[in-house]
């Protein structure tokens, strides 16, 4: 574990960088549509990992690995965003922040799925947004993928056309138990993470998420192979996924709302609807951020963000809406640095 006085989160990449991989605790751990999950909530952990250690394992797609083929419909489909987990990482309590570094994610089949509902997408009447007109109808497309080349093909399904995307694999679900005993479904982003459809879930970066129950109970799932901002027909190309990533505990250090970051850049999450809500959210955590961790005064924390500051419209389809405000650390000043000190042997 990583206990960290002060408010910086930011050494834990260097504390991550400087891991042994071959030596941590590594767990395995296979998921089949029989031991996936639809909520994310307090639930019996399917493996127990240190803090520290590895996880290698699996995802089904977001459909349960059920449309194969043309003439394959959603009526098939169990259940939307089947989770992987939760798993139980030791040490982890209410007030911590769990950070989970993507090591490595491989698509896990040779055909992605991209699919649109009724009452589902950005342009078309839901259940949230009433609109007249008829319900646009039911579509599957199916995306070849080449995994020499790494990426997928899109074939138009009124024409011949086609063309290549490449990929760049993320959970498009990752997330952990809610506070105060909630169960919240697979399909809903919030202050636990969960279907965040951000492609900042990828290799090589660190997310960070508030503990909120015993063991934080992380759940993964929702592999996508490529996604446009904002999702708004609804899908990416869905795929199921190999991942191994390694979880550490930031002990006695509070977070709001689930945060990414890698060596180049900061970028908190802000998910509820309406979207300009979202925005708020994760612009004020990253002037909180920049406030906390480099020493700027929110005022100008503020200012600086007008003229520097990105936001990505990761997804507008979900029960919330999700945007990812950032910043290059190439435009902040240096970071404080508190002291970081490991627990003894004994408090293991």
């Amino acid at each position: 574990m990583i206990a960290v006085p002060h408010r910086s989160l930011l050494l834990v990449i260097a504390a991550l960088a400087s891991c042994n991989y071959g030596s941590a605790q590594t767990i395995q751990y296979r998921a089949t549509i029989h031991t996936v999950k639809y909520v994310y909530a307090t639930a019996e952990p399917v493996a127990r990992v240190a803090s520290g250690g590895i996880v290698d394992t699996n995802t089904l797609d977001c459909f349960g690995n059920v449309l194969k083929k043309p003439g394959d419909t959603l009526s098939m489909v169990k259940g939307d965003n089947p989770l992987t987990g939760p798993f139980y990482v030791e040490g982890a309590e209410p007030g911590d922040t769990l950070a989970v570094k993507i090591l490595d994610l491989q698509v896990d089949s040779d055909q992605g799925v991209g699919a649109f509902g009724p009452g589902f997408g950005a342009l078309n009447a839901t259940n949230y947004t009433a609109m007249l007109g008829p319900t646009l109808p039911e579509k599957i497309w199916y995306y070849p993928i080449d995994h020499a080349t790494n990426t997928a093909t899109f074939q138009a399904l009124d024409s011949k056309f086609s063309v290549s995307i490449p990929l760049h694999p993320f959970f498009g679900c990752i997330g952990v138990a809610p506070a105060g005993g909630e169960a919240r479904s697979s399909i809903v982003p919030a202050e636990f993470g969960g279907n965040m459809d951000s492609p900042e879930a990828s290799v090589g970066n660190t997310v960070y998420f508030p503990v909120n129950v015993p063991g934080a109970l992380l759940y993964v799932g929702d592999g996508h192979a490529a996604m446009g901002d904002g999702e708004i027909a609804g899908t990416a190309i869905e795929v199921p996924l190999r991942a191994r990533f390694q979880v550490n505990v930031i002990k006695s250090q509070k977070i709001n709302w689930p945060r990414f970051e890698n060596e180049t850049s900061i970028m908190p999450v802000g998910a509820y609807r309406p979207v300009d809500d979202a925005l708020r959210i994760a612009f004020t955590e990253l002037v909180g951020w920049i406030h906390h961790d480099y020493g700027l005064s929110e005022m100008d924390a503020y200012e600086l963000l007008t003229k520097v500051g990105r936001i990505r419209l990761s997804e507008m389809v979900d029960p919330n809406y999700v945007v990812v405000a950032s910043v290059d650390k190439r435009y902040l000043p240096a970071k404080r640095t508190p002291a970081v000190t490991s627990p003894p042997e004994s408090g293991k």
